[in-house]
């Protein structure tokens, strides 16, 4: 994982042993091969990129819920941004991209976005 930086927003970097992980943690009730289904979805289009990345902001914003995965993962398909702010970037996100901030507030809000997604990545 990086770390944060006050001036730029983190991006996690994720592999696909990650994307298993929370598969096998979020989802323990369903065939593992089910969700991956839904979530290789995602990845196949040349302009699609950073499939784990964007497969784990969907596992996240689905938060167990399978019908939750489906859609986010159409989100992702039509445009992956979406998922991406939603997922790793949501206080930001939810302020809005061209809101003037206060002075150092921006490095705050970068610091606990990032903390939530590491707290969510490493939960058991």
């Amino acid at each position: 994982m990086l770390t944060c930086s006050a001036k730029k927003q983190p991006a996690p970097k994720v592999s696909r042993a990650d994307v298993m992980r929370i598969v096998q943690r979020d989802f323990p009730q369903l065939p593992e091969t089910d969700v991956l289904a839904v979530l290789d979805r995602y990845g196949t289009s040349h302009w699609q990129r950073e499939r784990d990345r964007v497969q784990l902001a969907a596992l996240k914003l689905a938060n167990g819920d399978f019908d939750a995965l489906r859609e986010h993962t159409d989100v992702a398909c039509s445009d992956y941004r979406d998922v991406l702010a939603a997922a790793e970037y949501p206080a930001y996100s939810r302020r809005g991209w061209s809101t003037p901030f206060k002075r150092g507030e921006r490095a705050k809000i970068f610091e606990a976005d990032w903390s939530q997604y590491q707290t969510w990545l490493q939960r058991q």
